[in-house]
């Protein structure tokens, strides 16, 4: 059986996180969940750079965004990923508040595989982290690499 490919989660609001980790936990995901406050630590995670530099080669099963993070926002790290030879293939689901229509239109013009907008309501907004985790985590089938 092939090693688990790890999570890595994007998301600066430590409410959003706290939830998202134990609704990934509720739902019994055997994967590494890693946790990154921003865009700049997400691409220093993806390219082992800086505190990442030792962790083991491999990319992501999942990488999820959130688009509004600083030092660098979920759409500029996706249009990093998408442009390093290395990363392009990534599956990388955008997670997001954002109800913009332009975050939304940028998120797929630039590669995203997926744009699920954080429900209000606690029981959706874990449902639906769930069902993003089983599916991105369990179910797709990732590329070579």
């Amino acid at each position: 059986m092939s090693e688990l490919k790890p999570i890595l989660l994007a998301e600066d609001n430590p409410q959003d996180a706290e939830l998202i980790l134990e609704a990934l936990a509720d739902n019994k995901l055997a994967n590494r969940v890693t946790l990154v406050r921003d865009g700049v630590e997400a691409l220093e995670y993806l390219r082992s750079e800086g505190k990442y530099a030792t962790r083991k080669p491999g990319i992501p099963a999942v990488v999820v965004l959130d688009i509004k993070m600083p030092r660098m926002d979920g759409i500029e790290v996706l249009r990093a990923i998408r442009a390093d030879p290395a990363l392009k293939l990534v599956p990388v689901v955008m997670l997001t508040s954002s109800r913009e229509e332009q975050d939304l239109i940028r998120s797929y013009s630039l590669g995203s595989n997926a744009y699920v907008v954080k429900p209000v309501k606690f029981a959706e907004f874990i449902d639906a982290v769930k069902q993003v985790g089983v599916f991105w985590a369990v179910l797709n089938e990732l590329p070579p690499g």
